[in-house]
């Protein structure tokens, strides 16, 4: 029988027969654990909350509602999706003392936090004050994503490879450092935006346009009061996903994103408009310098500044000639790629997520789906921009029909019996296959049953890496 006590899970012995879920029965014999089974044979069932309202926390709901460690769900505030899988609460994100007093009164057992926004706003140091359990690193570790010119400095220090950068408070100082550079460049707010602070200026012009927005009209507000100005780098991305206890991680499958709004990458940046897992640019060399270039260093470096990370670190990367370089880190599950790599994932993610709080991530091993994945992001006409909400969704039941096919919700909303559109990206539409092209074409056969008005969708997602995998085969 495995008991909790404290922030720890004990086994303490149990009887021969059958293993019991909160008096639900399992067909599994018991088996005595060992450091490296530990969390796969946890017996304790738990309440959980999940906060957010997007694709990921609808992947992430889904998922944990497969464990059979999960009691009740309550998702904070959720969608039309994760209305099927869990309860809806209408707390926002923001209203952190609202969600404390609701996992206090309704004795949640664990809290994920999905969105960046409450993670920079120190909702895991709350949780924890109030003696309550929450998967997400706190606000001074969460600084790696809600301060570009923080990660900088600590990449800086630690010598990991990144593009040379400069960081700016006086937007004088930004357009004449400007002047002597080589275009394209980047430029980054240094807090929150949304996904949508990061712009790659092509000309002078648009380089004095986007400092002058960002550092003097407020575009984001005072995410973009300081600037990271860098130089553009030429290569593929890559997401990589790392559960991080303090000290030890496990590396996530590999995936890649589509940031543009637009077909062949024009457009916009987004949030996200689609991923595919895996990547088709990682292999076992690239990950082994990840492991000594990046994570240990950056370990290292946290440590010395005395910042504990226990969470999700999803560091993108660009792979260049010359190896991977970070782009950015984000401290949290990413988004579309979450829709992406659960999917894939065979191994229960609630002990993973526990072992990562309780600093015990090395004893864990994840199993995959040996299959691809492709996930394809249908928004709302406009987006980035300016967009309508509420329009009427159809043909949600006929695309979820199709076999490996799995529809996350992200800005909908129920109205009676019918599901509308509430947001920028609307859902996520994510199809297993045994080649990436067969996991493309699933998934494109998906969305052309689901319809909205003005929906808008790209129609090239991983079509690269197939036409890529072509070639080799040729």
């Amino acid at each position: 029988m495995i008991r909790r006590s404290g922030r720890e899970w004990q086994d303490v012995g149990t009887p021969a027969g059958p293993k019991l879920f909160g008096g639900r029965r399992s067909a599994r014999p018991y088996q005595p654990l060992d450091s490296a089974s530990r969390y796969s044979y946890l017996r304790f069932v738990v309440k959980i909350l999940v906060i957010g309202s997007g694709g990921r926390e609808h992947a992430l709901t889904w998922k944990l509602r497969q464990s059979p460690h999960a009691d009740e769900i309550f998702c904070a505030p959720g969608n039309a999706g994760t209305g099927e899988v869990a309860e809806n609460v209408t707390i926002p994100v923001s209203d952190l003392k609202a969600l404390v007093s609701f996992a206090k009164e309704n004795r949640v057992d664990l809290t994920v936090v999905g969105p960046d926004d409450p993670l920079a706003a120190g909702i895991i140091d709350l949780f924890t004050s109030e003696k309550l359990r929450a998967f997400g690193p706190n606000k001074s570790a969460a600084r790696i994503e809600s301060s570009k010119i923080f990660a900088k400095e600590l990449m800086r220090t630690q010598k990991i490879p990144t593009a040379e950068a400069r960081t700016f408070s006086n937007s004088s100082e930004a357009l004449h450092y400007c002047e002597r550079l080589e275009f394209p460049i980047v430029i980054k707010a240094d807090g929150l935006a949304l996904g949508k602070g990061v712009v790659i200026a092509a000309d002078a012009a648009m380089a004095r346009s986007t400092i002058d927005g960002m550092m003097n009209q407020g575009r984001f507000g005072d995410a973009g009061r300081r600037i990271v100005i860098e130089e553009f780098l030429h290569g593929t991305e890559c997401s990589l996903h790392v559960l991080v206890d303090g000290r030890n991680y496990v590396l996530l499958e590999s995936a890649r994103d589509h940031k543009r709004a637009l077909d062949a990458d024009q457009g916009p940046n987004t949030g996200g408009m689609g991923a595919f897992s895996p990547a088709s640019n990682w292999n076992s060399k690239l990950q082994s310098r990840f492991d000594s270039e990046i994570m240990r260093p950056l370990l290292r470096g946290l440590i010395q500044e005395h910042v504990t990370f226990q969470g999700l670190l999803y560091p993108g990367l660009m792979i260049t000639s010359d190896g991977p370089r970070v782009l950015e880190f984000n401290c949290r599950f990413g988004d579309p790629e979450t829709q992406t790599l659960l999917p894939r994932m065979k191994s229960d993610l609630l002990p993973l997520l526990e072992a990562t709080i309780d600093g015990k991530i090395e004893r864990c091993a994840i199993e995959w789906d040996t299959r691809a994945a492709v996930t394809v992001v249908l928004a709302s006409g406009g987006y980035p921009g300016k967009y309508e909400s509420g329009k009427s969704i159809s043909g949600l039941d006929q695309a979820g029909k199709l076999e490996d096919v799995q529809i996350f919700h992200a800005g909908t909303k129920r109205d009676g019996s019918e599901v509308k559109t509430a947001g920028g990206r609307v859902l996520a539409v994510t199809a297993l296959g045994s080649t990436l092209e067969a996991a493309r074409a699933r998934a494109y056969e998906a969305v052309s049953r689901i319809h909205f008005e003005n929906c808008h969708y790209r129609r090239d997602i991983a079509l690269n890496a197939v036409a890529a995998n072509m070639t080799e085969l040729l």
